[in-house]
Order: C-alpha cells, then sequence, then structure tokens
C-alpha cells in the first residue's frame, strides 16, 4: 500500500517490435514541448503502455488523482474520467488512441507531481536557495520517473516524494474514513504540508525531524539508515532549516554560546572550579586567529552579570560536547550536526535538549555514509576539516502527527507549530 492507496505491482511483459514501432511513430507526431524531448531521448518509446496495453502504473496514477483530495489538490482538475477513457481506448490496440494515452497520462503526472511539491505555506529557512522547491518541468519529471528499473514500482511507493509524505497521506485518508474532526484533519494537513519540501528516496539526502527526535539518511532508491538524534529544547528550538553539508570537523572545538558563559561557566568559576579542570580556554574574540587570556585577568563577576562577554571553547577530547567530529552547512542560524558523550540523553523518549545543534546517536555511521569510507582522524590535531565527496542535502522538518492502533495521534507540539 502506498499513501493510502492499494496498489498491485505485476512484472512487465516485453514489447513486440512491431507495438513499439507503431507507438513510437504515433508519439513523435503527436507530442510537443518538453513531452517531445522528453519521448525523443528513449526513441519515442512509450513509459506507460507496453505490449499494446497501459500498464499497472497508468492504474496506480489513476488511483492517486482520484484521490488527490488527500493531497489538498482537487481531483476534477486532472480529469480521471477522461484519462480513463483514454486507458480503455488504448487497450483495444489502436496505436493512435495509445499514444493519445500516453501522452495524456504522462502530462496529467507531470502536472500532479508538481502540484504536491508546491507548499500551501512554508516557513522553511533555506539556508541554500537551490533547495528552495520551485515547480519541476514535465521533462524533469519524467526523466526522474524513468530512470529506476521498476517504473511501476516508482509509482507505487510514490518515490517522487518523501516516505514522510506517503506516510502522512494515509493517515489523512484513515483519518478521513473514521471522521475524524475538523482540527484534527487540519492539524494533519499542516503536517503534510511540511513534507512537501522534502525528496524522495533517489535523491541522497537527509532528514531530521525535531518532534520525533530521528534522523534518517537516503539514497539510490531507498532509506540507507536512521537513528536516534537530541534536538532543541523549547526555548532552543531546531528551526526549520534546508542546507547542504559540506564539511566534515575532526576533533573540534566547541565554542561555548555567551549566555552559557555568563549563566553557567563564571558561576563555577566563581564556585571555585579552574577553566583547565573543565577542559576549556579563554580568547580575545571571535576571530578566525583569537589571541588566548590567561583565566586570572577575567572579571568572573562582570561575566556572571552580563556586564562584560567573553569568549570560551572546550578543548577537543573524549568529553567535548562536541563528541568527534561536527558536521557544517552553511547557515545563519549557527545550527550543524555533531558527535556527543551523552548517551544518556539519547535512551530518552523525549530528546528536546540541545541549544539546537543536532546530536547524533551514531556519528561514526553517518561520517561513513556521507564520506564513503570510515572516518577517522589520522592525528590528534584539532579542527581537522574534511571537505565531503560531494555536498549532501539536510532538511530539518517538524512530524507530530503518528498512527496508533485507533487511528491518528499527535505528538506533543513542543515547539507550538501545528497551530
Amino acid at each position: 500500500m502506498a499513501a493510502g492507496i492499494p496498489v498491485a505491482v505485476t512484472a512487465r511483459a516485453a514489447p513486440t517490435a512491431v507495438a513499439v514501432g507503431g507507438i513510437a511513430a504515433a508519439i513523435r507526431a503527436e507530442a510537443g514541448g518538453d513531452l517531445k524531448h522528453f519521448y525523443a531521448a528513449r526513441d519515442f518509446r512509450p513509459l506507460w503502455v507496453r505490449a499494446g496495453k497501459t500498464g499497472p502504473a497508468a492504474q496506480t496514477l489513476l488511483a492517486y488523482l482520484e484521490s488527490a483530495d488527500l493531497d489538498g489538490l482537487k481531483p476534477s482538475s486532472y480529469e480521471p474520467d477522461r484519462l480513463r477513457e483514454m486507458i480503455r481506448d488504448a487497450n483495444r490496440g489502436d496505436a493512435q488512441a495509445q499514444a493519445r494515452a500516453e501522452l495524456a497520462l504522462s502530462k496529467a503526472f507531470a502536472r500532479y507531481v508538481g502540484d504536491m511539491r508546491r507548499p500551501e505555506r512554508d516557513r522553511t529557512i533555506y539556508a541554500d536557495k537551490s533547495l528552495k522547491p520551485k515547480k519541476p518541468s514535465a521533462l524533469a519529471v519524467l526523466r526522474a520517473a524513468a530512470f529506476p528499473k521498476n517504473f511501476d514500482a516508482y509509482l507505487a511507493g510514490m518515490d517522487w516524494m518523501s516516505e514522510h509524505y506517503g506516510r502522512l497521506r494515509g493517515l489523512v485518508a484513515r483519518a478521513e474514513k473514521q471522521g475524524a474532526s475538523r482540527e484534527t484533519l487540519a492539524r494533519l494537513h499542516r503536517n503534510l504540508d511540511r513534507t512537501r519540501i522534502l525528496p524522495g528516496p533517489w535523491v541522497h539526502h537527509i532528514v531530521v525531524d525535531a518532534s520525533s527526535g530521528q534522523l534518517w539518511y537516503y539514497g539510490s532508491g531507498k532509506r540507507q539508515g536512521s537513528m536516534r538524534v537530541v534536538v532543541g529544547a523549547a526555548k532552543t528550538q531546531t528551526p526549520l532549516l534546508a542546507g547542504k553539508l559540506q564539511w566534515a570537523i575532526l576533533n573540534p572545538y566547541w565554542n561555548v554560546p555567551t549566555y552559557l558563559a555568563r549563566d553557567s561557566i563564571a558561576q563555577k568559576i566563581l564556585g571555585g572550579r579552574s577553566l583547565a579542570s573543565l577542559h576549556m580556554e579563554a580568547l580575545s574574540d571571535w576571530g578566525p586567529n583569537p589571541a588566548k587570556i590567561d583565566p586570572a585577568t577575567i572579571d568572573w563577576h562582570a561575566v556572571a552579570a552580563g556586564k562584560e562577554e567573553i569568549r570560551l571553547r572546550e578543548l577537543p577530547g573524549a568529553g567535548n560536547s562536541m563528541g568527534r567530529v561536527k558536521f557544517l552547512f552553511p547557515n545563519k542560524e549557527g545550527i550543524y550536526l555533531h558527535d556527543t558523550p551523552d548517551r544518556a540523553l539519547l535512551a530518552k523518549p523525549d530528546r528536546h535538549f540541545s541549544n539546537g545543534c543536532i546530536r547524533l546517536e551514531n556519528a561514526g555511521e553517518l561520517g561513513r555514509w556521507l564520506m564513503q569510507r570510515p572516518l577517522k582522524a589520522p592525528s590528534n590535531k584539532p579542527e581537522q576539516a574534511v571537505p565531503l565527496p560531494a555536498e549532501v542535502p539536510v532538511y530539518l522538518t517538524y512530524i507530530t502527527a503518528v498512527a496508533t492502533e485507533r487511528g491518528v495521534a499527535f505528538r506533543d507540539d513542543i515547539y507550538g507549530r501545528d497551530g
């Protein structure tokens, strides 16, 4: 079952040369614009019609279009009844009718995908502007769909969308069937809307859900792995954010936020601790080459009172708050993914404890996937910057809706984003 619609996937029958030749000539004569470019690149071979009949993918698409209200779209705008009639005509064996059905299915599919991927209310911060959703061309939609070996499975799995979108679409269908309230359906659709921007599994990418405290990574048409994460607390939320991971920093420092230097570290120093015992050092400024400052020269009472600011950083090591590695993507929010020595928090069912950054359950595993090799520092030198082989999109989202035995429920809306 994909996204609330049951679909049967069957093996493709090999089309005969005569059948392909007849429909190919008809497609060549009928196609225009993006459709002509797409079919010309495949010698005008059909995508939906095989051995003189439309395949399972056509019925799958019809089921999606007829239930497009689950996507917040109007089924009538895709004319599913007209498509069904064209499919019926095509299945009688006439090459012209098959070509018309083939092109109509491709056109409807491309439009449907483009409409699905357009969020109604997008509050995501796009640190990398190239990730901001744009309506895909019919050529791009069809090329992506034709790339996997099994086109029927691609349609059945709704693989142009994220698995999170498909799951929520199924929850909307279930909620409607059970007569859920308008408030429940509206909240479900807000969750669904956040997932419209997430890529499908054929795109190499990472998704972090700041509601459940989970991370998933994808590529080659499937989920490649997942792990628990610690995310921002209610007062220091992990934002809705999209960017591209570019660097791994091995043996990282941890730059202590100024409010923690004031409210926590300064209090500990005044209570008798030393910076050395905290594995920290004080620096002159926030520039790239700061000078070290003797802690004895710092007015810790002024720091604790908020009258002076001081830059502190924690030295690399097993107890460093960043762990052994952090993964960076350029963003103005100061958010990144990093290892953590505090394993206890990862075992908790509610993992909203960080200052907004993402603490990883298994940084080594993610690093191996990102780097395509084991991630290991060659020495103890601090802040070793290693570029990733390729930039990897990362999406920080927020999904509160979950399935239960009775139907649909929601996790606590700790960030207040469902209202």
